[in-house]
């Protein structure tokens, strides 16, 4: 899904970001891989890192399904050249359950946690997911005494972040937000992601004069 490496789209010092293996906690720490370590992984915890246009690339990859999508930073003038994407290959049935649940987190009135920053225009429903990058440790006791990130100083609050793709029926959009020290992603980098997937949906940015595609195609997603 394009995390732990470069997308070469040609922005200066680009990072890889990381996905940990057992291989790689050996090498740094000299330690044995533990089974728990296995699951905050899977959540995007841990030791994983990762950069805004990895979270971007991760999102379309999703939305479309089919093909590994990289970005590229061009100015059209007229229809471009599609590039020949490499197949996804993940099993349908898998990525149906993360939509559906990407779709549940903006669009669900019952628990969805981004559905205040959810697009009501028609058509243009957008699905994503919360996230928060924590910054400083949290002792169980201050867990417990409810500690408040909006009361500890700026730099030590949380990063907010939020990615999503849109339309949900046909996806041609996917972006991400991260916002420094922005606390939560539902309340900070959630309505950012709104207003933008909305706009670009009322500019139809995507399309071009000429072009006679099927909205939606996997091969439009940006």
């Amino acid at each position: 899904f394009g995390l732990g490496g470069v997308t070469d789209v040609e922005l200066t010092g680009e990072r890889s970001g990381l996905v940990p293996t057992r291989a790689w906690k050996e090498a740094v720490y000299g330690e044995p891989w533990q089974g728990g370590e296995t699951l905050i992984t899977g959540i995007g915890q841990g030791f994983m890192l990762t950069t805004p246009i990895q979270l971007a690339v991760m999102a379309a990859r999703i939305g479309n399904g089919v093909f590994k999508v990289m970005p590229r930073l061009a100015r059209l003038d007229g229809a471009p050249d599609v590039p020949d994407f490499a197949p996804l290959d993940v099993a349908p049935e898998l990525l149906d359950i993360v939509r559906e649940g990407m779709n549940q987190v903006v669009n669900n009135p019952d628990g969805g946690t981004a559905y205040r920053a959810r697009i009501e225009d028609e058509g243009m429903a957008m699905a994503g997911k919360t996230g928060t990058a924590q910054v400083r440790r949290i002792t169980m006791a201050q867990r417990e005494a409810g500690d408040d990130d909006v009361e500890v100083p700026w730099n030590e609050r949380d990063h907010a972040l939020f990615v999503a793709y849109a339309p949900v029926e046909a996806p041609r959009y996917a972006c991400a937000v991260v916002v420094d020290h922005g606390g939560g992603g539902s309340a900070v980098a959630a309505p950012i992601a709104r207003d933008v997937m909305r706009e670009a949906q009322r500019r139809e940015s995507v399309r071009w004069p000429g072009n006679e595609e099927t909205p939606g195609d996997p091969e439009q997603v940006v």
